[in-house]
């Protein structure tokens, strides 16, 4: 068995640390300017503005059993889906607002084809809630609002209720763990209680803001075991830092113990939709966030961003089959794994993940190295030893090194790189 030990959590989180991958959906208005989801903030567009979006929305291209399908292709076991994001905007037939998916010319509960869609290809449900609403009139202006800078914003505050706003937030989370059947995950986002302000009379906000206690007993009420991440500013079951590189498995603060995490990260530089966007990630790179992060002990979920007609465009696609090609090969290395057991040093260059029964090693050589790898703290525990994509033995022995006065093990390679994204060695160990 692995020898690390994670914090204790509410939330059934078994099923989620042995999958590792997942689907990130952002989908909403932001599709049609396809500039950004935050664009309403961004470039402070005015609701009459922003209303345009609203009035022609209308994904008619929409199959999200092509979603899952591409989802499931890429090796991916559990998706989230944006079913309110910043903007406000409902991806639900809500009876608490009018801005919704079902008074666009769509005219259907996205949420409900998505969950009837992955549940189909045998993908565990995670719902994304903002706490964020820049439509919803009780929602008080602040430093992330479009209207922060109008002349009249202080005046436009006068009225709003963030208590009236928690208990909407209530009312729709009600809905969504009622209507859909069992939920496996809910991702909140986000709280800012600590970011500094454009101006005096603005409040950031957070825990307190959103009501976050009965948000979450709300939560674990209505699904009992989901897993909550913790963005609320209540500690739940999961951590999530996002875009960032994660050198170290990420620990509590006041206890040290490790955490149950997920690495978050987007396939360009944007989650929405975004049509002129060129940071686009090599299959060296997608393939790499998802080994990194899993030989850290983590999750990977990755974003796809659907045009406003509904489909992946043929980046989101190429990205997906990339992964897809490589999991179909090399999955045993990233499901049921985590981060190698510290007498294991990580080769240069490469990263190690370990079954979780702690009998099987997976060398993963992101740069691939010339003809032989030397190990360290792998003698006399190799039994045997393959490429994990074809199966095909690879020889190894061990070799004292006097003047060191330790004992290596050397893997013999093909000189020439196997016809694989990054090639993978599985060591079995001995008993």
């Amino acid at each position: 068995m692995s020898k690390y030990t994670v914090k204790n959590t509410p939330g059934n989180t078994d099923w989620f640390i042995h999958d590792r991958f997942g689907m990130f959906i952002h989908f909403g208005l932001y599709a049609l300017p396809a500039r950004h989801e935050w664009i309403k903030q961004k470039e402070m567009i005015p609701e009459a503005k922003y209303e345009q979006y609203f009035k022609y929305f209308n994904p008619d291209m929409l199959d999200a059993r092509e979603w899952a399908r591409q989802a499931k292709n890429a090796g991916m076991k559990y998706a989230v889906l944006t079913t309110k994001h910043h903007e406000g905007f409902c991806l639900f037939d809500t009876k608490y607002t009018d801005y919704k998916i079902t008074n666009t010319a769509y005219g259907r509960d996205l949420v409900r084809e998505y969950v009837d869609a992955f549940r189909a290809e045998g993908l565990k449900i995670g719902f994304y809630y903002s706490l964020l609403d820049w439509h919803h009139p009780d929602f008080t202006i602040d430093g992330f609002h479009q209207r922060r800078y109008d002349e009249n914003a202080k005046e436009l505050n006068e009225g709003r209720d963030m208590h009236r706003y928690a208990e909407y937030m209530r009312n729709q989370v009600t809905e969504l763990l009622t209507n859909y059947g069992k939920i496996d995950i809910l991702w909140y986002d986000f709280s800012y209680s600590k970011n500094p302000q454009p101006r005096d009379w603005m409040k950031a906000k957070g825990k307190d803001d959103w009501e976050a206690e009965k948000l979450i007993d709300l939560t674990r009420k209505l699904q009992p075991g989901i897993i909550i991440n913790h963005r609320t500013e209540i500690e739940q079951d999961i951590s999530t830092p996002e875009q960032s590189r994660v050198t170290d498995w990420p620990k509590d603060k006041e206890t040290g113990e490790r955490l149950i995490w997920e690495g978050c990260q987007t396939l360009s530089g944007s989650w929405g939709y975004f049509r002129d966007e060129t940071t686009w990630k090599s299959p060296e790179m997608l393939i790499g966030l998802l080994i990194k992060t899993v030989s850290r002990g983590g999750n990977l979920i990755m974003n796809v961003g659907p045009t406003s007609r509904g489909y992946l465009d043929y980046r989101a696609e190429n990205a997906l089959k990339a992964y897809g090609d490589w999991m179909k090969y090399n999955s045993r290395s990233i499901y049921g794994c985590t981060m190698a057991d510290p007498e294991f040093e990580e080769p240069d260059g490469c990263r190690l993940t370990q079954s979780d029964d702690g009998k099987r090693i997976y060398i993963h050589m992101l740069d691939y190295p010339f003809s032989k790898l030397e190990l360290h703290g792998f003698a006399g525990k190799i039994d045997y030893a393959q490429f994990l994509h074809d199966g095909s033995e690879l020889f190894f022995h061990d070799e004292e090194i006097a003047d060191e006065n330790t004992t290596i093990t050397l893997i013999d390679l093909p000189v020439v790189k196997p016809n694989v994204t990054i090639p993978v060695i599985e060591l079995f160990l001995k008993d």
